[in-house]
């Protein structure tokens, strides 16, 4: 944070205008687990009495896609920084190096990072002593076999000690994975999946309809990228991994509110197929439909480790706890938003696949649409409207590809969609939002389209705090805002009556009392009725990354806050009534709430800034 600001009095004294730069790691405290891993400086030194042994050789034999191995050890000399790396493709010698440029430059003996590691200390208290160990690990199909490495040296100095047979699921190609996302009109769910499957082994395809009926078949599209569509390291060297194929199918004139059950399948070249299990969803109600409907949102998630590999406690503690709480309310959940920073991967490509692994029970069941943040999508000299190195290298491809948005050009994050009575406008803060840029074009059109008769509740949504936030450091700057982050766009929420504004980036949770231009527009803080006043602004960055810090100074608009782990749910009963909740992820009590009572005839009405200054009749 010291940084941070120095770097920002430094841009204050030049003068200079985007000071994005300054502060694109507001959230950035934390390091990739695997990045701690200096695996292009290890070197070979085998042991002849070293063994590693896991078992069962074969896993997945039941169709399972995720389960548990055990890993023996023995090493004569063993010592508390020795450690064990899991390694998918299980070959990983320096044959399967890239070339090297420089002719007097040598080829690493291993130039990939394993996909997890544990220490071999770790539930072996006794290891220093007698040499043996034994491991537990939770492997996720992969599209590859695996093996196991031990090394000693500690992870800066890794020297290869010994490597264990290699084991593989059952069918590695297998449909994996299935992640929802709303297409882009409302009767319309797409499927998005991992498979091995190339289109010249296998047609992708979904086999869908109603529960109960007879089910039809939809095609797939097929994407996938190599090593060159990456922009920098670590996702270009040592963080590469074949992504697989990233299928995506259109499920059509959906009826509206009706369960549908789905498989994923590949019919092959000699006719024979290959299916997922099934799994089901409840389609989307007909916009302006009145009837229950529940929204989960959340910023900065990130991924944990079930088997305490990767040490991710460090980096993303609340990870599996938000995850988890959310899957146990699944019934009582119609779609997720996930705005920005998804899987921390930072360029560790292996990092995705057990990203949707985990995210698996909600994405398979319920919408689970996302947006664009800076560990997505920032890498210099990339478009990018940070010139940072957040992604790893990623610069966005991986989000672009492995999740669905109904946006014109996924290149460009942003993109609305319809839930019944809601709105959502999602925008792209990795890409220029400023007046006159092309994103702030669609969101005003976004805004101003929206029907409010039908959709009373209007939502928008963006990665960094382009509104309101006591974080340190936006205090620190002065304005508790992202530098130019609202000076654009607060006419717009204030002009198309904006219910709620929800970011990501800080990890924590804040609420504003509703506000115009720094004031509090309405005493209120639990319920609110009557004419809209002001848009409320909502900070929910606390669903899994490392917390961030408050400013010592509490605004006199900021009505919650909350330095821990959560995520908000709202529900609208009908089209006047909405109940916000902020729910913790440690347990999924509810520490904020407050409730919207609205009619049609309130959000026409006339306040400051939210009316045309003359109409055709005067």
């Amino acid at each position: 944070m010291e940084q941070s600001f120095r770097l920002f009095t430094i841009f204050l004294i030049l003068g200079l205008t985007n000071l994005g730069s300054a502060c694109a790691n507001i959230g950035g405290f934390g390091e990739q687990p695997l990045s701690k891993i200096a695996i292009e400086k290890a070197t070979l030194n085998l042991h002849d009495s070293a063994s590693v042994k896991v078992c069962p050789p074969v896993i997945g034999l039941q169709g399972e896609d995720t389960q548990w191995v055990t890993v023996a050890l023995e090493y004569p000399n063993p010592s508390a920084d020795d450690w064990v790396g899991v390694f998918s493709p299980a070959k990983f010698n320096s044959a399967t190096c890239p070339p090297v440029d420089d002719p007097e430059e040598q080829k690493p003996y291993i130039c990939s990072a394993p996909i997890k590691y544990k220490y071999a200390k770790d539930s072996n208290p006794d290891y220093t002593k007698t040499g043996k160990a034994s491991l537990k690990f939770l492997l996720i199909n992969q599209r590859a076999d695996f093996s196991f490495a031990l090394f000693s040296g500690g992870l800066s100095n890794p020297k290869l000690v010994a490597v264990s047979n290699f084991i593989s699921f059952a069918n590695p190609k297998a449909p994996v994975y299935p992640r929802l996302a709303q297409g882009k009109s409302w009767n319309e769910m797409t499927v998005t999946w991992t498979s091995g499957y190339d289109i010249n082994e296998a047609i992708p395809f979904v086999e869908w309809g109603i529960k109960g009926e007879l089910r039809m078949r939809a095609p797939a599209g097929t994407l996938t990228f190599d090593r060159s569509s990456m922009c920098g390291s670590p996702a270009r060297t040592v963080g590469w991994r074949d992504p697989g194929f990233i299928h995506t199918s259109f499920l059509k004139n959906l009826w509206p509110n009706v369960v549908y059950i789905y498989r994923m399948g590949h019919r092959l070249v000699d006719g024979s197929f290959i299916w997922s299990k099934f799994y089901s969803f409840r389609s989307s109600p007909y916009p302006g439909q009145d009837s229950l409907q529940r929204v989960i949102i959340f910023g900065d998630m990130g991924k944990g480790e079930r088997d305490g590999s990767n040490e991710y406690s460090n980096y993303q503690p609340g990870a599996l706890n938000t995850t988890d709480q959310i899957i146990r309310d699944l019934n009582n959940i119609d779609i997720v938003f996930h705005i920005g920073d998804l899987s921390y991967a930072n360029g560790y490509i292996s990092q995705w696949d057990q990203f949707t692994s985990q995210v698996e029970p909600i994405a398979s069941t319920v919408p689970y649409m996302v947006g664009s943040g800076n560990h997505e999508r920032d890498w210099p000299d990339s478009g990018s409207f940070y010139d940072q190195n957040d992604s790893g290298g990623e610069c966005g491809v991986l989000a672009e590809t492995m999740f669905y948005v109904p946006a014109e050009n996924r290149a460009k994050f942003w993109y609305s969609t319809d839930y019944g009575m809601f709105r959502f406008c999602v925008a792209d803060t990795e890409h220029d939002w400023r007046e006159g840029s092309e994103q702030y074009k669609f969101i005003e059109n976004c805004l101003a389209s929206v029907d409010r008769q039908k959709q009373p509740w209007l939502i928008f949504l963006a990665h960094r705090v382009l509104g309101y936030s006591s974080n340190w450091w936006y205090g620190q700057e002065g304005s508790f805002e992202e530098p130019m982050g609202r000076e654009s766009l607060q006419k717009l929420w204030q002009k198309y009556k904006v219910d709620i504004a929800f970011y990501g980036h800080v990890h924590n949770y804040e609420r504003s009392c509703p506000i115009y231009q720094n004031q509090c527009v309405t005493s209120e803080k639990s319920h609110f009725s009557g004419t809209f006043k002001g848009t409320i602004h909502v900070v929910v960055g606390g669903a899994g990354s490392h917390l961030s810090d408050f400013s010592q100074v509490k605004p006199n608009w900021s009505i919650y806050r909350d330095y821990d782990y959560g995520f908000v749910k709202l529900t609208a009963f009908n089209h006047t009534s909405l109940l916000f909740e902020y729910k913790k992820s440690s347990d999924s009590s509810v520490h904020d709430s407050f409730t919207v009572s609205r009619d049609y005839t309130d959000v026409l009405a006339c306040v400051h800034d939210s009316c045309e200054p003359t109409t055709a009749a005067s």
